[in-house]
């Protein structure tokens, strides 16, 4: 059973459409990266998930029930983008103050603080908090009571680049439990390696949702071989470009190749047939060169 159904939904605002005929689900254990433009409908999703907002049309189900079951709501972790705590209170009291609120046995209080690094700083002031350790609080929280499903709207703001890889090394330690995780980002790279799936949203609409392998693919971008140190790169730049292939310079030494269709091998083995590079650089087609295209596509500007 799919741990989140959106089937058909449309959500209004007055005379304002903000989702049309969204369908969407996420699998046990899976993370669902949810990408697009501010207003795309990212956080209207989470919010019809989370039981804030009922659908104008069509039907959410958590979990096999309605997202305002309290069952459901046990089973729900979530942190917003803009995380807001009393500032009196120290970060321990803050968790202790929220575990009480969930139901959340006690005990996880000081095992979280220390997930997040905070247990220097847990008896300390919110109000003395930089933003990035109000966000790891904030994250602290969202993962009382063992959550099923967590709802992460943009949680990398305000982190700095250490405080996101242990934000991601947690999210893949969490995910290996069976977790299931729905993530919202503006800052793509270094997201790709820890998503299974990435949807893309412009204008309540779903342009795009696959894994990365399957929109590459869907998107027909090339995998870029670069190589450094070459001989005779003019002359196999020239073979290839004769031969159709799309190639430029790239530094004093060395060329760049596009490979389109799956022809990335083939190249690669005429590459080390006729020369003998320094260096080989395979360069995928990222989920930042993606969503760019996707949100170029005619698709996109029709809308």
């Amino acid at each position: 059973m799919p741990v989140v159904e959106i089937q058909g939904v449309t959500q209004r605002y007055g005379h304002a459409t903000v989702l049309h005929d969204l369908n969407l689900s996420l699998a046990p254990g899976e993370v669902l990266g949810l990408f697009g433009h501010n207003g795309a409908g990212k956080t209207t999703s989470m919010k019809l998930i989370l039981g804030l907002l009922q659908a104008s049309s069509g039907q959410v189900r958590v979990f096999g029930r309605a997202p305002s079951d309290p069952q459901v709501r046990q089973m729900l972790g979530y942190l917003p983008e803009n995380v807001t705590f009393y500032p009196q209170l120290s970060g321990l009291e803050t968790l202790q103050h929220f575990a009480r609120l969930k139901g959340a046995p006690m005990s996880q209080v000081a095992t979280l603080l220390e997930d997040v690094g905070l247990t220097a700083a847990a008896r300390r002031r919110v109000k003395t908090y930089s933003k990035g350790m109000r966000q790891r609080l904030g994250l602290a929280q969202a993962l009382l009571g063992e959550p099923r499903l967590l709802l992460l709207d943009e949680p990398t703001v305000g982190l700095d680049p250490i405080a996101t890889q242990d934000l991601y090394r947690l999210l893949d330690r969490l995910r290996g439990q069976g977790t299931s995780i729905i993530l919202c980002s503006h800052v793509l790279p270094g997201v790709e390696a820890h998503i299974n799936r990435a949807a893309i949203l412009t204008q309540g609409r779903l342009l795009a949702l696959g894994t990365l392998a399957a929109l590459r693919e869907e998107a027909g971008l090339p995998t870029l071989i670069r190589s450094s140190g070459l001989q005779r790169a003019a002359l196999l730049q020239k073979r290839w470009s004769e031969a159709g292939h799309v190639t430029r310079r790239w530094g004093a030494q060395g060329l760049q190749v596009a490979a389109f269709n799956g022809n990335k091998l083939d190249l690669l083995r005429q590459l080390l047939d006729q020369e003998n590079p320094s260096d080989v650089e395979i360069v995928v087609p990222s989920l930042e060169d993606l969503y760019r295209h996707y949100m170029d596509s005619p698709a996109e500007r029709a809308l």
